[in-house]
């Protein structure tokens, strides 16, 4: 079960290992935040970026919340547990946790894959199809045409729409351009 911890944007690395070092590894399974794979260009030249895909928000598994939330006082940093339904802090919706998993299992969970890469939103490869426009052949974007509001080819990012925290959010993602056929 995945909650959400609301952390000071650019402290989330710094509260994942904090938490690591103080709590105790049966009480939580993962804890990170995701990131996504982007390519911007720099003076002309394509670069590959990681960026943070949901900045200030770092995920936590486990399977005793109240156990977690009591030990949780003890790290330093300021962490904010989400979703809270009367004395017990809910878990992620599973419609919110089912595209997080989507996207990021994509790049699979073999072994050998670094952890920051287990929770890494790969990029897409697109096409453009003369007369039917734009289409996701591959990676994490692939069947997920309804979230897809806006592919920006010239920007190589694609806006998706997804619901996070009963909020309507937009992410954006990286797309590769594919040459056409």
């Amino acid at each position: 079960m995945y909650y959400v911890l609301q952390v000071a944007p650019g402290t989330e690395t710094k509260t994942e290992t904090q938490i690591s070092k103080i709590l105790s590894e049966e009480l939580f399974g993962e804890c990170f935040h995701p990131t996504r794979h982007m390519r911007k260009k720099f003076h002309g030249i394509w670069k590959d970026i990681h960026e943070k895909l949901l900045p200030g928000y770092v995920f936590i598994t486990t399977g005793d919340i109240r156990k977690l939330y009591m030990e949780l006082q003890k790290v330093p940093m300021l962490t904010k547990l989400l979703g809270k339904e009367d004395e017990y802090f809910a878990q992620l919706k599973d419609r919110d946790a089912e595209w997080l998993e989507r996207l990021m299992g994509q790049n699979g969970s073999g072994t050998g894959q670094a952890e920051m890469e287990r929770h890494e939103v790969s990029l897409s490869q697109v096409r453009v199809d003369e007369g039917s426009g734009v289409r996701v052949v591959s990676g994490p974007l692939k069947d997920m045409d309804g979230m897809i509001k806006k592919i920006h080819l010239h920007k190589r990012v694609a806006e998706v729409e997804v619901e996070f925290m009963n909020r309507k959010t937009v992410i954006y993602l990286g797309i590769e351009l594919l040459e056409k056929k």
